[in-house]
């Protein structure tokens, strides 16, 4: 992993804690080769295995961050998680996906959670997309 240790944080009372890295991530999905392309082709993850018997696929992104592309046994239903992705820059990202055909929910924008744009993976999840440089000097709540 990345090796970096976890920092300190104090409570209320004054204890510390050691917090914890959050490095993976469970995804259901109806296609585990068909997320793994979009996650690749779109946003740079890398594969870091597949086991297609079993129908799982880990990619990570460039701090070792894991999400496990799965798919269950029964339909992939109910409510969502949305994925936020850090990335250079918001309208640039934009633009180079919208030139390869990828439908946005919502243009690069001032939204409640701050400045980014909004799009849906092939499973319906909700990915926002974000940078620190926009974030910063347009971001804000809506």
């Amino acid at each position: 992993m990345g090796g970096e240790s976890p920092s300190t944080r104090s409570d209320a009372t004054g204890e510390t804690t050691k917090m914890v890295k959050f490095n993976h991530l469970g995804l259901p999905v109806l296609d585990c080769q068909a997320s793994r392309d979009w996650y690749v082709k779109n946003f740079g993850f890398v594969v870091e295995f597949e086991d297609l018997a079993r129908r799982i696929v880990a990619i990570k992104d460039d701090a070792d961050f894991t999400i496990f592309l799965s798919e269950p046994q029964g339909p992939v239903v109910g409510v969502k998680c949305s994925l936020t992705l850090q990335v250079d820059d918001v309208d640039s990202k934009y633009s180079e996906l919208k030139r390869r055909g990828v439908a946005f929910e919502n243009s690069p924008g001032k939204y409640f959670w701050g400045y980014g744009a909004e799009l849906r993976d092939p499973d319906g999840y909700l990915v926002m997309l974000w940078d620190e440089a926009s974030m910063r000097t347009k971001g804000g709540s809506a």
